[in-house]
């Protein structure tokens, strides 16, 4: 009965636009009753609602979703009062749901958030607390410890660690407060914080921040009544040529508030994302595309910013849903786009919603070269293999850079166009996967990135560091920065005047060149990273020597 059930409702995942919603909404109420006999058939009803919340029917298909997903906390302690096997319940793909509670190392800055955010869900995993560098770091704050730890086998770390804890205070909260006691700067602190490599356990009970409950406040709900958008009904050109999406600045309050749900999003799924752990909280913007998806994006503040690309990230929500997120790694007019829908989603409007994260970079960074990394087709992601990604980005229109992908390629849709119903085989995907893909939008130069890699502009600042200050990264930061203030007048340069010293002749470019550069210095340090962007798209010959730069050698 219960199979039956969950098969008819998942049926209406694919049925947008036949059948009556009133026939979903009998069946969601026959499915609230359902009592659930194990583990498996819980995770399959959770994902199948969570969809159904993010791709309604009806106005009262997603009261009807969220009412059930709401009562998962009660359900998971049922199971477990029965004595199931929970463990499921901590795989990557389904992690989050309310009730649950899972173990994952998270980094010093996102511990001190999530331990903000809710401090009675966040502790110390004590039987985790095995890492071989425990003595080394924790004799700090541990007396004696060091007594144990260098010359015995088996060091009880967590009771070395749970005995120092004063008995009200939780375990976290005290070693958070030692690390923030140290006498170095917070990046230090980090450093040494993460190295402990310290499992922490999530206790989600029926919280906001399990993906049971998590939605956007006052999102409006848009209902799904016709056939959703196929990837075959987009075209990328067409999209991008579009007006700039409108973007609204969120105050810092909500800009706040938004940014810790985006990092509890991200947390309950083992995930973090640069930009998510160091947000620049001054400048959230967030763009309502249409839908019933809203955008929230934003860059990094000057202290973490990368010494090239300029660096942005963003979240979207569907119906208030968190469904997936995007990286974006500018430069120039080049950006690299790593885009992931979770996993619940993926059967959703995957590719309209690519196109307007594309839309939305072109119309804030002005970019018009979209590069697709290895991994996201697959290349050492058995995950991406598995869905395809590779012919989601050729369908689109992105085609692989590296001519013996080429002749692959065109080999493989040659086999397409003549045998029915082929399906290309995982060797196959996993070779094509092994290069780098372009997309060309309106105003791109053909051809002109084809051949750029980022590392080949570090791999010479390190030859050239090896060949001419001796391996002393010391060394050669001094002298780039006194050559470089003695030619564009800039004071403080960071690690891109690394790279800006390995141009030849730039002592004989024009003054209004070297002002243009020394300008664009500045806007790296600055308060946002668009006019950055701006200033580099703008300076021709500055483009021309990092494009061979990047251009020079081959990466491995």
């Amino acid at each position: 009965m219960t199979w039956k059930l969950l098969d008819r409702l998942e049926q209406w995942k694919n049925r947008f636009g036949s059948g009556k919603s009133v026939e979903l909404e009998k069946l969601l109420e026959a499915v609230r009753r359902l009592r659930l006999p194990d583990t498996a058939s819980l995770i399959r009803l959770h994902e199948t609602l969570l969809f159904l919340r993010a791709y309604p029917r009806s106005p009262n298909v997603a009261k009807l979703a969220d009412e059930i997903l709401f009562s998962f906390a009660d359900r998971v302690a049922a199971l477990e009062t029965r004595g199931e096997d929970l463990s499921a319940l901590a795989e990557p793909e389904v992690s989050g749901i309310a009730g649950t509670s899972f173990s994952a190392v998270f980094s010093y800055e996102v511990a001190q958030r999530l331990a903000k955010l809710d401090p009675r869900a966040l502790e110390i995993d004590w039987e985790g607390c095995e890492n071989a560098s425990f003595g080394a770091v924790m004799s700090r704050f541990l007396p004696l410890l060091a007594e144990d730890w260098p010359v015995e086998a088996n060091v009880p770390n967590g009771v070395w660690l749970r005995t120092a804890v004063p008995g009200k205070e939780r375990g976290l909260s005290w070693l958070l407060k030692r690390f923030d006691s140290l006498p170095m700067a917070a990046r230090e602190q980090a450093r040494l914080y993460d190295s402990l490599q310290l499992p922490l356990v999530w206790n989600l009970r029926n919280s906001r921040a399990a993906r049971s409950r998590m939605r956007l406040p006052g999102a409006t709900v848009f209902c799904h009544a016709a056939p959703l958008l196929r990837r075959s009904d987009i075209s990328l050109s067409t999209e991008l040529e579009g007006p700039p999406l409108t973007l609204t600045k969120l105050s810092l309050v909500g800009a706040r508030r938004i940014l810790d749900m985006i990092l509890g999003t991200s947390a309950i799924r083992y995930r973090e994302l640069y930009g998510f752990t160091h947000p620049d909280t001054r400048r959230v913007f967030r763009a309502d595309i249409g839908r019933g998806v809203q955008i929230f994006v934003f860059g990094v503040p000057p202290e973490w910013r990368l010494p090239l690309r300029a660096y942005h990230s963003a979240l979207f929500f569907k119906n208030g849903v968190p469904i997936g997120y995007v990286e974006v790694l500018s430069l120039f007019e080049r950006a690299e786009v790593g885009f992931n829908l979770y996993y619940t989603f993926r059967e959703g409007e995957s590719a309209w919603l690519y196109a307007q994260v594309l839309r939305l970079f072109r119309g804030l960074l002005g970019v018009s070269c979209f590069s697709v990394d290895p991994y996201q087709l697959g290349h050492h992601n058995q995950e991406a293999i598995d869905s395809g990604a590779f012919w989601f980005y050729r369908k689109l229109g992105f085609r692989p850079v590296e001519p013996g992908l080429k002749r692959l390629l065109e080999r493989e849709e040659g086999r397409i166009g003549m045998r029915s119903g082929y399906r290309t085989p995982p060797r196959t995907l996993k070779r094509l996967a092994e290069g780098y893909m372009i997309f060309e939008g309106p105003g791109a130069q053909h051809g002109a990135w084809d051949c750029f890699h980022v590392r080949n502009v570090g791999f010479a600042v390190e030859h050239c560091m090896a060949r001419h200050f001796g391996g002393d990264a010391g060394k050669m930061r001094r002298a780039s920065a006194d050559r470089l203030s003695r030619v564009l007048g800039v004071e403080s340069m960071g690690d891109l005047a690394l790279v800006v010293s390995l141009i030849p002749g730039i002592d004989r470019w024009t003054q209004a060149e070297k002002l243009a550069l020394a300008a664009i210095f500045r806007a790296k340090e600055g308060t946002n990273e668009r006019r950055y962007l701006c200033l580099l798209q703008q300076h021709v010959k500055f483009r021309d020597a990092i494009l061979r730069l990047g251009s020079s050698r081959r990466v491995i």
